[in-house]
C-alpha cells in the first residue's frame, strides 16, 4: 500500500503564493524605526518670566488700564463701555504708542466665551501692547 502524495506527473509546479514572512519582518523593523525617530512632544506653554534684578522699585506705581469683558462680549475700558472693536483698537494703539506703557489688566467674566477674550488679547498683541495680564482668575476655581 503506497500513498501518492503530490501530483501524478513529475512536473514541478510553481508556487504562486507570496512569502509574507520577510515582508512582516521588514514592516516590523520599519515600525520600530518610526517609533524611535518620533520626537517626544512636550505639551508646555512657553512663558517669558521676569528676571530678578537688584534694581530699586519704581518711585510711583504704574498706571493701570482695566479692560472688562462682560458675559455677552461687551467690552469696558476703566468702567466705560467701548463702542465696538474699532474704538478698542484706537485706545490700544494710543497705549502702544506711549514710551512707558501702562499696565493693561484684562478681566473676563466667568460666563464669556473665549473668542471675545482672545479677540481682545490678539488686538493688544497686534498693536504692540506689551504689559498685559489676566486679572480675576480666582472666579474660575469653582
Amino acid at each position: 500500500m503506497a500513498m501518492n502524495v503530490g501530483s501524478g506527473g513529475g512536473d514541478d509546479e510553481v508556487m504562486v503564493d507570496i512569502n509574507t514572512t520577510p515582508l512582516i519582518d521588514v514592516m516590523l523593523v520599519l515600525l520600530i524605526m518610526f517609533i524611535i525617530t518620533i520626537p517626544i512632544q512636550t505639551h508646555a506653554v512657553k512663558m517669558n518670566m521676569p528676571v530678578p534684578s537688584n534694581a530699586p522699585p519704581p518711585p510711583k506705581p504704574p498706571e493701570v488700564v482695566r479692560i472688562d469683558v462682560d458675559f455677552d462680549g461687551t467690552i469696558g475700558w476703566n468702567g466705560e463701555i467701548v463702542n465696538g472693536r474699532a474704538d478698542l483698537d484706537n485706545r490700544l494703539a494710543q497705549i502702544a504708542a506711549l514710551p512707558d506703557q501702562p499696565e493693561v489688566h484684562l478681566r473676563p467674566n466667568k460666563l464669556v466665551t473665549y473668542k471675545h477674550v482672545a479677540g481682545v488679547m490678539a488686538s493688544a498683541q497686534r498693536l504692540g501692547v506689551t504689559k498685559i495680564g489676566l486679572v480675576g482668575n480666582e472666579q474660575f476655581t469653582n
